[in-house]
This record gives C-alpha cells, structure tokens and sequence, in this order.
C-alpha cells in the first residue's frame, strides 16, 4: 500500500512517500480503507522526536483518519466491514491502511463526508476531555482559548459555545479572528497587534478567567497565570510556542485556581468506553450541524510534509486533510 513514511526524527526532511506492507488488526482493533486523513500539531512534532512518546523508526505518521472498515478483529463487536467510520491512532493515518483500536473508532453520520469525518477525532476528543472532563465547564461561564484558529483550539471554542460558555478567543492574524467569530467566539484578541495582557484583563473584567485553555505556552501563559479569576481552571494542553512554561505557585495559592493537565491520549488508554462514548456524542453532534469542523484545504497524500510544515508555522486554520483515495474523500461507502 501506498503511505508516508518517517525515516528520522528529523521532521518534514525524513518523510518519504512509499509502498510500504499492509498492517493487520489485532483482536481489539479495526482495519480500515483511508479515504482522509488530517493533519495535526502533534504529527509534526512526534516526527521530530519532540513528543511525549517516539514510536519505534521507520513509522507512519497521522492520528487521525476516515474511510470504511475492512476487517475487525474477533473481539470487536461496535463494527464490521463496510461501515463508514473516523478513527484515531498514535500514529499511522498517512496511509491506504491504518488499524485503531475499537474504542477509538466511531460511527461517521451519512450525512459527513470523509474529509470533515477525518477532522473531528483528536480535536474534538481533546476539547471534550479538557472542558467537560477536567475542566467541569458550566454555561455562563468565560473560557478564554489560545491558539483558537487551530484544530483543537477551533474544537474547544465550539464545544464551549455549544455548552454555554461566553468564550475570549486568542488568534495571530485579522483572517483568523474573523474565523473564530463564526465558530462562536464572542470576544477575539488579536495579539498580532492588541498587548495581551491590557486587553484580556478588560474583557475578563474583575471576575478574571474561569476557565483558559492554552495551546501555546511559553510566555503567554505566563501573562495568563495572572488573570485567572477565584476557583479558576487553567490548563495547558500544548506547547506550540516551542517553550514549556514554568508557574509562580503563589499565583493558584492566592485565587484558589488549579492547573489541571489534558492529556487525551493517556484518557483514552485508561478509560476507553467513557472515550467511545464521548466519541460518538461529538460525531452526532457534527451530524446533527452543532459542531461544524473547519477545513483549512486538502492536499493529495504524497504533500503531506507541506502540509504538516504549514500546521508547524501556524498557517492553517483549522484542519488540513489529506486526500488519500482519489475521488473519493466526499463519497460514501
């Protein structure tokens, strides 16, 4: 089969496209007929040996695909060939084939092509965990997001509107702010041109943040540490910033904040059937037009280290796909 192979942890340079064997399932997992895949953050830093686990070389990279299931293996019971599916893995999406696990496999509505379907399922599922999960989010209250114009920034600025939230979006460019207007944002800062801190701290008012949601880190979570309001939830969920920040603990001591770590791929390891369940909710909810995944453009398969160079330089908004059946990434079954 045809697919994207990793060579080094060098990034884009140690990408090849190549024949490569078919993978087989294992008893808990799902073979599936790629038709899209996206690309994420996360898949250009793993390539580059930058994330938190390094699968073994030469590997393929993505997470997240859709397309039709193939096979199944003898203890899966949710699906069988044919069905129209999303799936996610740690890796292996940038292929003909890929295997997931049956939990992280779900249902794609008749009414989502493949291209949208390969979209939701790391986004999504991390906007979940980390809002309604480990962040408790109640209606009324502000969540502000950084990194708002990406994949799951754009995720948790959905789901957060969706549930009631008033939500302060943080975007690097004027395109991006008038994106993330249409996805619910009520509030955008722009800190190409607006001095954050000023800026947030008027919109947050005396109250400060109930909940921040920082893709970034680096120094802007430094600036955000300072405007969490009382019983406040700050959680890190990425570092696209290239730096990992450090927090003064004086700053939760004072307001009675937490920081609470979202680590979705860990949640879905341990708690498999909340993530399924969580899995298929978001996909109805796409279904049913709540959820309205943002596709920045799609490429053909063999561009994919153009486009995870445009994911690392923080050019999408939303998801870049990758077409990997030809004619076929908005079709059925």
């Amino acid at each position: 089969m045809r697919a994207i192979l990793c060579n080094a942890f060098k990034g884009i340079e140690a990408l090849s496209f190549t024949e490569i064997a078919e993978p087989r399932p294992a008893s808990n997992e799902v073979l599936v007929d790629v038709h899209a895949a996206s690309v994420s953050y996360m898949d250009y830093l793993m390539s580059c040996g930058g994330y938190q686990m390094r699968p073994s070389l030469h590997y393929v990279p993505g997470t997240d695909a859709a397309g039709v299931v193939l096979a199944c293996g003898d203890r899966v019971r949710r699906f069988r060939p044919g069905d129209r599916v999303c799936c996610g893995n740690w890796f292996g999406s940038f292929a003909e084939r890929m295997v997931a696990k049956e939990s992280s496999v779900a249902s794609l509505p008749v009414n989502v092509d493949f291209t949208v379907g390969s979209t939701v399922m790391h986004t999504y599922l991390t906007a979940w965990y980390a809002l309604i999960e480990r962040a408790r989010l109640q209606a009324g209250e502000t969540v502000l997001v950084t990194g708002a114009a990406g994949g799951v920034g754009l995720a948790c600025v959905e789901i957060a509107h969706l549930i009631g939230a008033r939500v302060i979006a943080v975007v690097g460019s004027a395109a991006k702010a008038a994106m993330v207007r249409t996805h619910g944002a009520a509030e955008v800062v722009d800190h190409s041109c607006e001095e954050m801190r000023d800026r947030v701290k008027a919109l947050a008012g005396d109250k400060g943040l109930d909940i921040c949601v920082d893709n970034v880190g680096g120094a802007l979570f430094a600036i955000l540490a300072r405007l969490m309001g009382w019983n406040g939830r700050l959680l890190p969920i990425g570092f696209t910033s290239g730096e990992i920040p450090s927090l003064a603990m004086n700053l939760p001591l004072l307001k009675n904040y937490s920081v609470v770590g979202v680590f979705v791929g860990a949640w879905m390891e341990r708690y498999p059937d909340e993530a399924a369940r969580a899995a298929e909710t978001i996909m109805a909810w796409v279904g049913d037009g709540k959820l309205r995944p943002q596709v920045d453009r799609v490429l053909p398969l063999q561009r994919a280290g153009e486009a995870m160079g445009l994911v690392a330089n923080r050019s999408a908004m939303g998801r870049i796909v990758l077409q990997v059946r030809r004619g076929e990434s908005k079709g059925g079954s």
